[in-house]
């Protein structure tokens, strides 16, 4: 039963033509863990083993599980109309879509024309470099009012274990999802409605761990007087 508890999810925007609409992928059960990584920056400087070329990586990996049968059970009309017409394969192909460009220069053959125009007579990026047909849309992972945090999608993999036996819809199946926390310097070339959000959740996240530690020296203060020698 999926109940009503605080549960995670992913809220991107999708441009429906007219007006951005979010789509916000709730997490039908929350994942019973969570692995969550940082990867220091590179070193910048010889010999200072300390210095550091930008900011830490931050990354997680966990599992989420999806059910139609939980849908039929307790979801809204809805979500039960769906369910009954595709299984699961609604919430799949929402989380397939965070893996695909947004359709602003990938589906426009005029501004890629346009872009490989300009790079080819210096206005562009440099010669050898590439020109972009499209950008993944910008992502925030929910994780609770201490964590909304801009991420891109890394890996995404699906186990699917029962089909319905009419359609061969997936009524039953698991999704392994790798996610990286964008930084500051990545979070800059972000477009559309979310960029703004996603600079201020990083900022909030940023400064709640901050604080959160800081707090954490009152725990330590009396038990670093007897460890430290001087």
């Amino acid at each position: 039963m999926a109940g009503n508890f605080l549960r995670g999810a992913f809220i991107e925007y999708v441009d429906t033509g007219l007006i951005p609409a979010p789509n916000v992928i709730i997490f039908q059960f929350n994942p019973e863990q969570l692995t969550h990584t940082w990867q220091p920056a590179s070193t910048q400087y010889d010999g200072n083993v300390l210095a550091v070329s930008g900011y830490a990586g931050e990354s997680f990996q966990f599992d989420l599980k999806m059910d139609a049968n939980d849908m039929l059970a307790d979801g809204s009309p809805v979500a039960q109309a769906l369910a009954t017409a595709s299984g699961i394969y609604t919430r799949i192909a929402a989380l397939e879509m965070l893996l695909q460009p947004t359709s602003s220069m990938s589906t426009n053959p005029l501004l890629q024309t346009a872009a490989a125009a300009a790079s080819s007579v210096g206005a562009g990026p440099q010669k050898g470099t590439q020109v972009p047909s499209g950008q993944l849309p910008t992502v925030l992972f929910v994780w609770g009012p201490g964590r909304i945090l801009p991420i891109k999608v890394t890996s995404l993999t699906f186990t699917e274990t029962i089909y319905d036996s009419v359609l061969l819809n997936p009524i039953h199946a698991e999704a392994s999802i790798g996610i990286q926390v964008l930084t500051p310097t990545e979070i800059q070339f972000l477009t559309g409605p979310l960029a703004t959000v996603a600079q201020m959740s990083y900022s909030y996240a940023n400064s709640l761990r901050q604080a959160l530690a800081v707090a954490n020296l009152a725990n330590s203060a009396e038990s670093a007087v007897g460890m430290l020698p001087f």
